[in-house]
């Protein structure tokens, strides 16, 4: 079959592309740096011919709410405008776990791109995963004041991001399947002790001080909104696992 990876450069992007291939799939790498603006769709049409199913693990750095869903909408609907005359058949998408209860700019982008592609015309699938263990390193340069890392106090499950390429290949091979139950890692943790860890392990001497999350927002986060579902299937690789691996 032959997979376009959106954002195959990116954290989860380039586990999907080795994870397809692994399994035979002919892969083709959507990316700005390889000639491909998803934004606008520059250089995207004469790729698509013959692709089977397109994975979205795009991403964008921001915490506005417009600027978060200006990209996904835009980046989507690009992708989904293209798939159709292409005929693309499965369009699968990568979210996040929790974006229906926490009020952050990001994730309401992130609802946004569901919106746009459950009303598109494309077959589509949906797996909403946790934070992945990389996150933890990323929040030391949330906020930096000299050797300070502002990190929130959040409760986290964090899961490999190969794992979840794992997922979403799954999903290529099964065809169009909606939304699927949510996917997390194998454990509960907090997000600055882990961020503390990445820093000792690293030699990075950051100096993580933990910040509350206000409003709404915050409380949701700390009452678990963060959490798949249960029931849901759960990540192999622990956080320290994946720690000493890399």
């Amino acid at each position: 079959m032959k997979v376009a990876v959106a954002g195959a450069t990116g954290v989860v992007g380039r586990h999907v592309v080795a994870v397809a291939r692994s399994r035979g799939h002919e892969v083709l790498e959507l990316a700005r740096s390889l000639g491909v603006d998803l934004t606008t769709g520059g250089g995207l049409a004469e790729r698509l011919d013959g692709v089977a199913a397109v994975v979205d693990t795009t991403s964008v750095a921001t915490q506005r709410r417009a600027a978060s869903e200006s990209f996904f909408g835009s980046v989507t609907r690009t992708l989904l405008t293209a798939e159709k005359r292409a005929r693309v058949g499965h369009h699968v998408v990568l979210s996040i776990v929790g974006i229906d209860d926490v009020g952050l700019g990001y994730y309401q982008g992130k609802q946004f791109q569901e919106y746009v592609v459950t009303e598109g015309a494309v077959p589509w699938s949906i797996l909403r995963a946790t934070q992945f263990h990389e996150f933890a390193e990323q929040s030391l340069g949330f906020m930096r004041l000299g050797p300070v890392s502002l990190v929130p106090r959040m409760p986290s499950q964090p899961v490999a991001a190969s794992e979840v390429a794992e997922a979403l290949v799954d999903l290529v091979d099964a065809g169009p399947s909606g939304r699927v139950p949510d996917l997390g890692g194998p454990e509960r943790l907090d997000l600055v002790d882990l961020a503390r860890r990445v820093s000792r392990a690293r030699g990075m001497g950051r100096l993580v001080v933990p910040l509350r999350v206000p409003g709404g927002a915050g409380r949701a986060i700390r009452s678990g909104a963060l959490f798949p579902a249960e029931g849901g299937p759960r990540g192999r690789q622990t956080f320290e696992e994946w720690l000493s691996a890399t």
